[in-house]
């Protein structure tokens, strides 16, 4: 069947082309200030657009189905912004509503972070106590399907939709890891994601341990007061920081965090096209923990706010970071509402560390490679019996100092080296100062 020509069209479409040259209208009124990066003899892609709407006319006339002109411009939006890079996107209404509860700490769901590697979503991290956690979902697990529906063709936005939900309703995911010889079913209900960031723990007597699991707006904050509990349980010779899996979040409270074990220097800066985009931020002469010997726990999972920490901490020569190479998310995204309830998520620079590393799509390498690992019993054949072990010994004469040890450590191999590792930076510091 030919087109129709022209001439023949109907009045419909006068008003189609009549949306289509008022949205084109719109759009080179917005051009100069979006323009006023560039240089000044860049010139309106005027067959572009006159491209887009004949797209657009077609799509209106010819679709199976009717399309109304405010879907089709939003699409065009999404369509648009995704194209530029897997954080950038348009937010709806409900997407801008939950990007601010996520900020906030508290939204319903599934406690997971996900992001698109080569097009297939992906687990960056799971949130610590929520069912994502606790049904042993890892970084770098690919999702296949989302109850019916595959995810090779959902947008970032909808698989994350689709994830989200009513407390008590059920999920059901087919994810594969990337040892896994086969895809896997696991079924999950959703809850109220309320989500402190930061835990405290004493692993040791005179060694403290730190998790942040999500840079919210009171990380900061909570962090100041995890380190005063730990400090009230006695003097510290050593504190682990555990960044794992770790998805980033706010930019202010990574830098707080930061200059909670930093009084002085830089932790971060970023650059942009735009001057408002160039940002530098150093430590204050106010700190929580610092001289306290530091090592700082990162994997695939830590990532964005994550390696900001790490990565300043690195460069300032503050601590030790061992784990595995982190995700490498270095790019600022700026949240700017549209006046209508919805929002767009834009990346508009990039995080250096204050030597001047690049974190996207490098990460921060680790100073101390140590893999995910278990412990196990080694082979009975070489037993040895100690005192301990014959019936009747004698006791120690009361308990001994130092005896008490974290359900942490149990399993956790990495942590454990973290633990052994500030021992070890201990006996050496004792040693010079004699």
């Amino acid at each position: 069947m030919t087109e129709p020509r022209a001439a023949h069209r109907p009045s419909r479409l006068k008003t189609l082309t009549g949306t289509c040259l008022a949205w084109c209208l719109a759009a080179s009124l917005a051009w100069p200030s979006l323009a006023s990066a560039q240089a000044t003899d860049d010139d309106l892609p005027i067959s572009e657009i006159q491209a887009f709407s004949e797209v657009f006319e077609r799509i209106k006339r010819g679709y199976v189905e009717e399309v109304d002109d405010a879907t089709l411009l939003k699409n065009a939006m999404r369509g648009m912004l995704s194209e530029l890079d897997p954080h950038s996107s348009y937010l709806d209404a409900e997407a801008y509503r939950n990007l601010r509860e996520t900020t906030e700490g508290e939204f319903g769901g599934i406690g997971i972070e996900v992001g698109l590697d080569d097009g297939q979503l992906t687990v960056i991290s799971p949130i610590d106590d929520t069912p994502a956690e606790r049904a042993g979902l890892q970084a770098q697990d690919a999702i296949l399907r989302i109850d019916e529906t595959p995810t090779d063709r959902l947008s970032l936005q909808e698989a994350v939709d689709l994830m989200r939900g009513e407390p008590g309703t059920e999920i059901r995911l087919t994810v594969v890891g990337a040892g896994d010889g086969a895809p896997r079913e696991v079924t999950l209900a959703r809850e109220i994601i309320r989500t402190d960031s930061v835990r405290s723990d004493i692993l040791e007597p005179g060694y403290g341990y730190l998790r942040i699991s999500q840079f919210q707006a009171r990380t900061g904050e909570q962090v100041e007061d995890a380190l005063t509990e730990l400090r009230d349980q006695g003097a510290l010779s050593g504190i682990v920081l555990d960044l794992r899996n770790n998805p980033g979040g706010v930019l202010q409270s990574a830098v707080d965090v930061a200059d909670a074990f930093l009084d002085r220097g830089l932790i971060v800066y970023t650059e942009g096209r735009l001057s408002d985009s160039d940002m530098r931020f150093s430590a204050t002469q106010r700190t929580a923990a610092p001289d306290v010997p530091l090592v700082v726990l990162i994997n695939g999972g830590s990532a964005s706010a994550a390696e900001i920490v790490a990565g300043a901490l690195q460069d300032q020569r503050r601590g030790v970071v061992m784990g595995t190479e982190s995700f490498g998310k270095g790019s600022v995204q700026q949240i700017m509402p549209l006046g209508n309830g919805e929002g767009l998520k834009l990346t508009t620079a990039l995080y250096y560390t204050p030597n001047g590393r690049s974190i996207q799509a490098q990460g921060i390498e680790p100073d101390v490679e140590v893999v995910r690992g278990r412990l196990e019993v080694a082979d009975t054949s070489n037993l040895r019996i100690r005192e301990s072990d014959l019936e009747g010994h004698l006791g120690d004469g009361g308990d001994r100092a130092g005896s008490s040890r974290s359900d942490r450590l149990d399993g956790d191999y990495q942590l454990g080296e973290a633990l052994n590792l500030l021992k070890a930076l201990n006996v050496i510091s004792q040693r010079d100062t004699r």
